[in-house]
């Protein structure tokens, strides 16, 4: 029998991979992965057999990792960011455990919370809530209770997955909610594309983050009461006395 990593390999450029993941690729002997992120890592692991399909998909490439494996080869799983955050780590886990499979290592990565939050400063200093606006897997009801509780309990927010082709107005909807309970003037801000050609941050307050035209690039960081715009920098204190 084989093994299976599921790999986080950070925001997509090589200089973000840790070296553990960078190890792990150049040493198994399938890498298996949504198109757009095997295309990330083709060019340096080139040696390597490649597997590769299309969005929501993810249980056929996740069945397909367990036949390789149990065929005895080295098999890496894939996917951007932290393999545990929105990741594979989590389907491949159900998977290998329903088929009896269970020779499966979780290999973390930089998830865009962390690198988004570094362009902009250090919008989430204090305590911070993961919020995917997709609703492929979620109901938007349980999204918005979701929203809701953060504001209320006054976390940080980030936002993944603000919008698509088909939920273009999605981050717009998580706006008008958190202005139920957020001031207008809340510090946000926003990063697209981290770690990639044509990175672009910018910092604003929660009613001109309505308007932002994000996509599934675009990583959305929203302040607690505490944060505040310093020049280009969002920060949240962590109540140092400074």
């Amino acid at each position: 029998m084989g093994k299976i990593y599921v790999v986080g390999i950070g925001p997509g450029c090589s200089r973000m991979m840790t070296e553990q993941a960078k190890e792990l690729l150049r040493g198994c002997d399938v890498i298996v992965g949504y198109r757009t992120y095997v295309d990330l890592v083709r060019e340096e692991f080139s040696g390597k057999v490649f597997y590769e399909s299309a969005m929501r998909q993810e249980t056929e490439r996740c069945l397909k990792c367990i036949e390789f494996a149990s065929e005895g080869k080295t098999v890496a799983l894939i996917c951007s960011g932290d393999a545990g955050i929105y990741g594979m780590a989590s389907p491949l886990l159900e998977m290998a455990d329903r088929e009896g499979f269970s020779d499966v290592e979780i290999i973390p990565g930089i998830t865009a919370a962390s690198s988004g939050a570094a362009l902009l400063g250090a919008p989430i200093g204090h305590d911070v809530c993961l919020i995917s606006l997709s609703d492929l897997l979620t109901d938007w009801a349980l999204i918005e209770k979701r929203l809701l509780c953060a504001a209320e309990g006054d976390f940080c927010i980030v936002l993944y997955n603000p919008a698509s082709k088909n939920r273009k107005d999605h981050l717009s909807k998580a706006c008008k909610i958190l202005l139920t309970r957020l001031p207008p003037d809340t510090p946000c801000g926003y990063v697209r594309k981290i770690g990639r050609e044509g990175t672009q941050k910018k910092t604003c307050t929660l009613e001109e983050l309505r308007t932002v035209e994000a996509d599934m690039f675009t990583t959305v960081f929203i302040g607690s009461s505490r944060t505040k715009i310093a020049g280009d920098w969002l920060i949240t204190p962590r109540g140092f006395r400074l």
